[in-house]
């Protein structure tokens, strides 16, 4: 409660006036502001993603991890276009976003579930045709906003047209929706784990403290919303003066570790108790639905606001992107995984990690 408290707070004296706030306030305190606001805003992301998995709790699989993954979501969507929208555009930002969430999510954390799992288990098992529907989706999802747009002519390299942003954007809602369904209703038994569900039943939050968690989450998520531009503005006045060559792909990585940690964090858990499959849900279940709902809010935004993005990845990064859904479908095709399978995917994530500061 404390720090969506001060989140609120902090937002309130600057939105009262900034100027005037400013200027009766002694410098010394002043200049440790924009560090305090990060700190805060990053806190207040830990604490709405704690009130998120209570209310997961009191809705169970699949909705439960569902709930977490649209929390996280939507946390990053009002940073990622807070950023894309200061100042000067920022036409790559999304596209590095987007990228690094896959390629964390799929070869990092992934990575890091399946040794946890093979250490704890040998050859953990998980459902096969749950694991290929979020891959299914994810694969189709990530050549048609990040490889096609390299391909078109309409426009310049890397770069949809007006019109070919809305039909990505209709696609992608049309094919994220789609699998929600299918996770929540038509074949929700492919996302269950037998072990969770039992033990779901035996610590499900009552419905009063469920409600609690919920009005708390929307003062997070508020106080976020209202503090992402002042922090997007430090972020990026950091990078510069660091003088970061490319700073864009940097803070993409850094957002995406940002809204990624705390829901890495439940992932790790759940391997680490003996849970691969509600692992496996909420760590593709965030990739799934970075690349289903953050292209369609900024390709709107795009739109709306007349700010070019580039979501074409470079051609390193296509060689990287390919290697990591080609594996990931033989890791996912059998239900059954050991130590080998993890480390190589963690191999890739470090590859991904070195190229991000020697490109």
């Amino acid at each position: 409660m404390v720090f969506p408290s001060l989140a609120l707070l902090l937002a309130a004296a600057f939105a009262f006036d900034e100027a005037r706030l400013m200027a009766r306030v002694p410098d010394w305190i002043m200049h440790p502001v924009p560090l305090v606001s990060t700190g805060i805003m990053i806190g207040t992301v830990f604490a709405s993603l704690v009130h998120a998995e209570v209310i997961a709790k009191r809705l169970g699989e699949p909705l439960g991890t569902l709930a977490l993954t649209i929390c996280v979501t939507a946390i990053e969507v009002t940073i990622l276009v807070s950023l894309m929208l200061n100042e000067e555009n920022n036409p790559t930002l999304a596209r590095e976003s987007i990228f690094s969430v896959v390629m964390i999510v799929c070869t990092g954390l992934v990575g890091l579930c399946l040794v946890i799992g093979a250490l704890r288990q040998g050859e953990p098992t998980f459902q096969v045709q749950g694991a290929n529907d979020f891959l299914v989706v994810l694969m189709a999802l990530s050549v048609l906003t990040l490889i096609l747009p390299d391909f078109t002519i309409t426009t310049g390299e890397g770069t949809f047209s007006n019109s070919q942003l809305g039909l990505v954007t209709l696609l992608a809602l049309a094919l994220y929706s789609i699998f929600l369904f299918i996770q929540t209703v038509r074949h929700r038994g492919h996302f269950l784990d037998p072990k969770e569900a039992a033990e779901h039943e035996a610590s499900r939050p009552s419905t009063r403290r469920a409600l609690f968690a919920l009005g708390w989450l929307i003062g997070g998520l508020t106080g976020i919303v209202l503090l992402a531009e002042r922090v997007a503005a430090n972020v990026e006045t950091a990078m510069k003066v660091a003088g970061v060559a490319k700073p864009d792909t940097i803070i993409g990585a850094l957002l995406a570790t940002l809204v990624l940690m705390p829901e890495g964090l439940s992932a790790v858990r759940a391997a680490n108790r003996g849970s691969l499959q509600t692992a496996l849900n909420v760590a593709l279940g965030s990739a799934l639905a970075t690349i289903g709902l953050t292209i369609p809010a900024v390709a709107i935004a795009s739109i709306v606001t007349d700010h070019e993005i580039i979501l074409g990845i470079e051609k390193r990064n296509v060689v990287l992107l390919a290697l990591t859904l080609g594996l990931s479908t033989l890791t996912f095709g059998t239900g059954r995984t050991n130590l080998l399978t993890g480390f190589v995917h963690l191999v890739v994530f470090a590859a991904f990690v070195f190229l991000l500061f020697v490109p």
